[in-house]
C-alpha cells in the first residue's frame, strides 16, 4: 500500500472540481482511480504508462506516469503522478483531462 500525496497543482485540481456539482460523476471517478493507485499502481484499468512530457519534482531522472480516470471520453481525465518522495509514497502531480 502507497500512501498518496498530492502536490499542489492536483490538490487545486480536485478541491476545483469537488466544488462543481455537475462533476460529482468525475470526483467519483477520480477517487476510485486514486484507491487504485494507492493499492495498485499496476491496476489493469488504470492502464499506467510512462508519460515523458513532464519532469519528475524529485528526481530529474526518475520516470512520471500517466493513469487513466476515464476512457472512451472526449478529453478523458487523467492522473500524473510519480513515486516519491520517500519509499512506498505516491506523489499526484496533476489530475487533468487528456491533452
Amino acid at each position: 500500500m502507497f500512501a498518496l500525496i498530492l502536490a499542489h497543482a492536483a490538490q487545486e485540481d480536485l478541491e476545483h472540481l469537488e466544488h462543481s456539482p455537475r462533476d460529482a460523476g468525475l470526483v467519483k471517478q477520480i477517487k476510485k482511480a486514486l484507491r487504485f493507485l494507492q493499492t495498485n499502481p499496476r491496476h489493469p484499468s488504470l492502464q499506467t504508462h510512462v508519460f515523458h512530457s513532464l519532469e519528475h519534482p524529485y528526481s530529474p531522472r526518475e520516470k512520471v506516469f500517466e493513469a487513466y480516470i476515464q476512457q472512451h471520453t472526449p478529453s478523458a481525465y487523467r492522473l500524473f503522478w510519480c513515486y516519491g518522495p520517500t519509499k512506498n509514497q505516491i506523489t499526484i502531480i496533476a489530475i487533468t483531462p487528456h491533452p
